[in-house]
């Protein structure tokens, strides 16, 4: 083999005395080899709480977790999801990745097999005091190199460890684009369900400050009290004109995660107006390891964790000998002054043995900061497990607190809706002054706006609570169930129809 800058070759010529000093060195270093240790969830390096420490959701029927986009009764949902995955610029760097990843492991695992190299030479020429002759010949090359201190395996065992988590990679960044355009979607219908009661409120505004016009005119009412309701109703419509923007940008962040023409995507979006999609529940009924074991980021970890330990085993076995076999095959002509000879020439060797002797202590060097990576990808492994538990049980608490505020926030919408009503009533027969009822219509919509907003929380904790459990990497450990909750109906004049039922938790 080649010198290089790092290290003194020692070369040994002999075949025999080669082997010889190549099986004694084998013998005498083998211990130094080690082997890729093997973390598990739960070791002392990674713990993992037994239990879970919040309220888990309802939970029934046995279901895949992978098909819960199409367990939505929105069947818009899944085909934006399908469409946001196409067009990922996250999921075609991931698939790239996996693509490098593979062929590293191609190019390392073929290092632990022999070379083969075929090639075809020819020559014409005659040099002092010869005749013109002609050579030519062909043959095959053999090389291996004698992975006697696991260099090679270690760096195939790193390949493959690589492979494996850059496709848990992929899962995980399609399970996150589909959580992003599922809470994006979720985030327009509320914004849509806040527009409607947003424009009943400006009309209703405007409605009094028309009849307060009126009435300022006859001498009824005021100035004061007709700029007052002039006012509100400009408020209104600010109020208003804000929301429906907002509803616009929405729908342009749709346009740009699914890649789906903008006129398309809203005519598509008018079929159901303002209506929140209703999920199917998810039931979190094992132990955190087990629903640990869905995270497709969490898989990903543990095989960085395999890769870095497996370089560290690489960096250590550079340090001692490596030992090479050569040989060759193959057939020669040569012809000169009308005499040709054919034949076939072959050799094996030589064995050679290389061994490092002063590098100025840069392999040294190497296999230190080889072995810091393998404890920094193991720290990173246990705070992964970490921030899985947290995940899943933020969105558990989130689902939790919408669940007891559910009941309480729907009966203070309808009863602050029907005293709107008869405030508006009792003005109308001039029996409740103008400011009354402004008060009772900003309560109104205050109420309204927090039971629309409390049931895009409660769904976005549902799309969060998937994404902590894996998304459907895996399907064990998950149940889905239909959902018990009347959804609240915003899309009519009349404002909330369906009661908000408390969720039950176990």
């Amino acid at each position: 083999m080649p010198p290089s800058a790092d290290f003194i070759p020692v070369t040994f010529m002999s075949r025999r005395r080669a082997a010889r000093f190549g099986l004694a060195a084998a013998l005498h270093l083998a211990g130094c080899a080690t082997t890729v240790p093997e973390l598990t969830r739960g070791s002392p390096a990674a713990p993992v709480a037994a239990q879970w420490h919040a309220p888990l959701p309802h939970g029934g029927q046995l279901a895949e977790l992978s098909l819960w986009w199409a367990r939505f009764d929105d069947p818009l949902l899944p085909r934006l999801i399908e469409a946001g995955q196409q067009v990922s610029p996250t999921l075609a760097q991931a698939a790239a990745r996996i693509a490098d990843a593979r062929a590293a492991r191609v190019a390392r695992q073929a290092t632990l097999m022999p070379s083969l190299v075929a090639s075809v030479s020819s020559s014409r020429g005659r040099s002092l005091g010869a005749p013109i002759g002609a050579e030519s010949s062909a043959g095959l090359q053999l090389g291996w190199e004698l992975d006697l201190f696991g260099a090679n395996r270690a760096a195939a065992n790193a390949a493959q460890a690589r492979l494996e988590s850059s496709q848990a990679g992929w899962h995980d960044a399609r399970v996150s684009v589909a959580a992003e355009v599922a809470t994006n979607y979720v985030d327009l219908r509320a914004c849509e369900a806040q527009a409607l009661q947003a424009e009943l409120d400006a009309s209703s505004r405007a409605q009094t400050a028309r009849i307060t016009r009126l009435a300022a005119k006859a001498g009824f009412q005021s100035p004061a009290a007709a700029d007052l309701a002039n006012a509100s109703a400009a408020q209104g419509n600010v109020a208003l004109i804000q929301q429906r923007a907002q509803c616009d940008l929405l729908i342009k962040t749709l346009v740009a995660l699914t890649a789906i023409d903008e006129a398309a995507i809203r005519r598509d979006l008018a079929t159901a107006t303002a209506r929140l999609p209703r999920p199917a529940e998810l039931s979190v009924a094992t132990v955190p390891a087990e629903v640990l074991a869905q995270r497709p980021d969490i898989h990903a970890a543990m095989r960085d964790v395999i890769a870095a330990s497996a370089d560290s085993d690489q960096a250590r076995a550079q340090r001692w000998p490596r030992i090479t076999l050569a040989g060759n095959i193959g057939a020669a002509s040569i012809k000169s002054e009308g005499v040709r000879t054919d034949g076939t020439v072959w050799s094996i060797g030589p064995v050679t043995v290389t061994l490092p002797l002063f590098d100025g202590g840069a392999r040294r060097a190497d296999a230190a900061a080889a072995r810091a990576r393998f404890d920094a990808a193991t720290t990173v492994y246990a705070a992964r497990l970490r921030e899985a538990i947290r995940d899943v049980e933020t969105a558990l608490v989130t689902l939790d607190s919408t669940a007891k505020r559910g009941e309480d926030a729907f009966i203070a919408a309808t009863g602050f809706e029907r005293s709107f009503g008869a405030t508006e009533a009792s003005y109308r027969a001039g029996m409740a002054s103008l400011f009354e009822l402004e008060d009772a219509r900003r309560s109104m919509v205050a109420a309204q706006s927090a039971v629309i907003e409390l049931h895009r929380e409660r769904i976005s904790a549902w799309i969060a609570l998937y994404r902590a459990l894996g998304g459907g990497w895996s399907a064990a450990g998950t149940h889905t169930a239909s959902n018990e909750a009347d959804r609240p109906d915003f899309s009519t004049a009349g404002g909330l129809k369906a009661p908000y039922r408390k969720q039950g938790t176990k």
